[in-house]
């Protein structure tokens, strides 16, 4: 399974893709989206248009995204949660359900605990990607989520299939 990992901003839109194979995981690609244009409009047409071009080349099989958390700039906000729903709109527009993570949550997975900050993530990213080369902090970041939501993907399947044996 090939898993899209998507950290949501405005101006960098982190992205990183892993292959899962059992509870082998391997390091596809990852980059960062950076919006172009002099207006909010033209900014997430650059982000839609360059994440499409990854989907398209990567060919993800599921995808994760961070949400967003408030902070005190509610325009600030409300301008990272049109950038998340183009993270969101991409993948579902290529027929993908979209996983949603805590940050918290990605980092308790991938860190082990949820108050991790970047520098933590993108060394046990690599810990876990051995000879990954990330394109900054934002593809670190999506890498985590991507290896959060296979994780997720892992633990429901096991999940499901305890409940057939049980149930057979």
């Amino acid at each position: 399974m090939r898993v899209l990992g998507i950290d949501p901003g405005l101006r960098n839109m982190g992205w990183g893709v892993i292959e899962v194979a059992g509870s082998r995981l391997s390091h596809v690609a990852n980059g960062i989206c950076r919006s172009t244009g002099d207006d909010l409009g033209s900014r997430l047409l650059s982000l839609h248009q360059q994440l499409t071009e990854v989907l398209t080349l990567y060919r993800p099989d599921a995808a994760a995204v961070e949400q967003t958390f408030v902070n005190k700039d509610g325009a600030g906000t409300l301008k990272l949660g049109q950038a998340r729903g183009i993270a969101m709109l991409v993948p579902a527009q290529a027929g993908l359900i979209v996983g949603e993570y805590a940050p918290n949550a990605v980092k308790k997975a991938v860190v082990g605990v949820g108050h991790a900050d970047k520098a933590q993530i993108a060394h046990m990213v690599k810990v876990q990607l051995p000879g990954v080369q990330l394109a900054g902090p934002d593809a670190a970041d999506a890498l985590a989520i991507a290896i959060c939501h296979s994780f997720h993907v892992q633990s429901a399947s096991s999940l499901a299939q305890a409940l057939a044996r049980a149930g057979a």
